[in-house]
């Protein structure tokens, strides 16, 4: 009995573990997976996203939106009205990517005072006291 055939995109080629770490490399940046967060519940102009990212420069989430564009994880719709606007959405691929990460992005806000804690008792342990 012949094997069924196997799907060519989910075999495994030489230098996959490098391009890999590369793709880990785009989502996982300080700014993408909170994009992809805040694009849940479906498309959203530059401007919302911008207020809802702490923290994010313009120049930032205009970097970021290209790269997970180019990346095939959001789409950009110019909408032909006066004045013209554009929104973002994500592709299919873009919204299993929001839901292998969504358990990540709960985690951290879970933990964040912990985390916080940590820190601080990290920091009183380990730096050198004040000299004047």
């Amino acid at each position: 009995m012949d094997a069924a055939p196997s799907d060519p995109q989910s075999e495994a080629r030489p230098g996959d573990a490098c391009r890999t770490r590369v793709v880990l490399g785009i989502v996982g940046d300080k700014w993408s997976l909170l994009v992809v967060r805040n694009l849940r519940d479906g498309p959203r102009r530059f401007t919302e996203l911008k207020r809802a990212i702490d923290g994010i420069s313009q120049r930032m989430l205009t970097v970021t939106l290209r790269g997970l564009e180019r990346d095939g994880i959001l789409t950009r719709t110019v909408h032909n009205v006066m004045p013209p606007h554009v929104s973002y959405e994500l592709t299919e691929m873009g919204s299993t990517l929001r839901e292998a990460t969504a358990p990540l992005l709960e985690w951290s806000v879970a933990h964040l005072a912990r985390i916080d804690d940590a820190r601080a008792a990290y920091d009183a342990r380990t730096d050198p006291p004040m000299t004047s």
